[in-house]
């Protein structure tokens, strides 16, 4: 493809392209369920609807349900530009059920950009395959140059029939990322570097992962914070600050452009990306359902957050809640109202009960509370007041979807009523 032809097209994926995000949608088909390579902060079965992050889906899909999903999407999102292939696991691991998706929609849609995601393992072998699938845009994690920082961020992979553990594991791991980078690099192929920040384990390392990724042709790198996955190995971890994710990007951003508008999606993630509308495009569970005939209903909710991404913050610790209104199909953010939090620790968390009243009256107005957490008498004076509680540790978008679905089926229990 000429270099002219591919700034185009380029400047319609969301990823590459900071203008882009705003204005064009994605569409992650979750076809690839294998990985070969086990990383201390995965845990791809845990499959929750109400989870934002890497390796997440509600389901997993054949090439022939991906084109029937795809067709359906193009409809209702005319702005979608990128067919993306994230997961659940690793796309060069699945590359069989990959290729075959990737050819039915571009049958399909010969316009559509495609571009995938993996950790590298395979792009030795299937560099070329890439290429002539026309794939331009492919992003790799590489997370560490150094087989002894590997070691503690892998626990092992499997690669070419055989498992290697420890810094053999890492040492084959970096090698193959290495040399795959540089084969699409030099033959035009987009490299995007995706490099999760572990405090304490490759943070400090990161400055050379940047540099060398660079020196092998990556267009940019993106820094992301670590999520401890439940279930994976570094559960127990602290997540990785916003601050100290832009601390890091402003410094390797004198080497390399830096992706400042990740969102970390999900494998089935669809619509702009900072507005996923999964939800609306899941496909109906096998059992029997109670059909929603209720009328449409915008909820007013308000939220506990520390960064306006996920919901992350216990309902006593919130200096402030994010008023947001969902239909179930879109949300709107309506304003941020600062309040007095009543629990600064251990010793104050009973404090005064007009301390906890003003902060109710404060949200007064809302129809519910979406919080990562909240004590049992928060909880039951809330509902005093007739304001149930939603709890949720994914984001945003994905939470109010939770309290719109909990909110509707109480008015009509048995009911599934997303996307009225």
């Amino acid at each position: 493809m000429e270099k002219q032809e591919l700034a185009e097209i380029t400047a319609k994926h969301p990823c590459y392209s900071f203008a882009a995000h705003h204005k064009y949608a994605r569409m992650h088909l979750p076809v690839a369920p294998s990985c070969n390579i086990s990383c201390n902060y995965c845990n791809r079965k845990y499959d929750c609807v109400n989870e934002s992050r890497p390796g997440v889906t509600s389901e997993i899909l054949t090439p022939a349900q991906s084109l029937a999903k795809f067709i359906r999407v193009k409809a209702e999102l005319p702005h979608l530009s990128v067919v993306g292939i994230a997961g659940p696991g690793d796309a060069l691991a699945n590359w069989e059920a990959v290729t075959s998706s990737i050819q039915l929609i571009k049958a399909e849609a010969p316009a559509m950009i495609f571009c995938l995601s993996t950790n590298g393992l395979m792009l030795p072998h299937y560099w070329q395959d890439i290429i002539d699938l026309g794939i331009n845009h492919v992003t790799v994690t590489v997370n560490c140059l150094e087989p002894a920082i590997g070691a503690g961020i892998y626990r092992h992979i499997h690669y070419q029939g055989k498992y290697y553990v420890g810094e053999n594991a890492a040492e084959l791991l970096i090698g193959n990322q290495l040399t795959g980078i540089k084969l699409l690099a030099d033959h035009g192929i987009l490299v995007k570097v995706n490099i999760v920040m572990i405090k304490g384990i490759n943070d400090e390392h990161i400055p050379a992962v940047v540099k060398k990724v660079k020196s092998l042709g990556a267009l940019m790198t993106n820094i992301m914070p670590l999520i401890p996955a439940p279930g994976s190995v570094f559960q127990g971890f602290s997540q990785t600050s916003r601050k100290e994710v832009d601390a890091m990007r402003d410094l390797c951003q004198t080497d390399l452009t830096q992706m400042r508008h990740c969102q970390q999606c999900r494998a089935d993630a669809i619509g702009l990306l900072a507005e996923d509308q999964s939800h609306k495009f899941r496909s109906p569970k096998p059992e029997s359902v109670k059909k929603c005939n209720l009328p449409a209903r915008v909820y007013k909710i308000a939220v506990t957050s520390k960064y306006k991404k996920l919901v992350d913050l216990h309902y006593g610790h919130a200096a402030e809640f994010h008023i947001y209104e969902t239909d179930g199909r879109d949300t709107r953010f309506i304003e941020t109202r600062p309040t007095q939090k009543y629990c600064l620790g251990v010793a104050t968390c009973e404090e005064t009960e007009a301390k906890k009243d003003a902060l109710i009256e404060g949200i007064a107005d809302c129809d519910a509370v979406l919080t990562m957490r909240i004590g049992y008498e928060a909880q039951k004076r809330l509902l005093g007041y007739g304001i149930p509680v939603a709890e949720s540790c994914a984001s945003i978008e994905e939470g109010l979807q939770q309290a719109f679905q909990q909110l509707r089926q109480a008015e009509q229990p048995g009911a599934v009523c997303s996307g009225l």
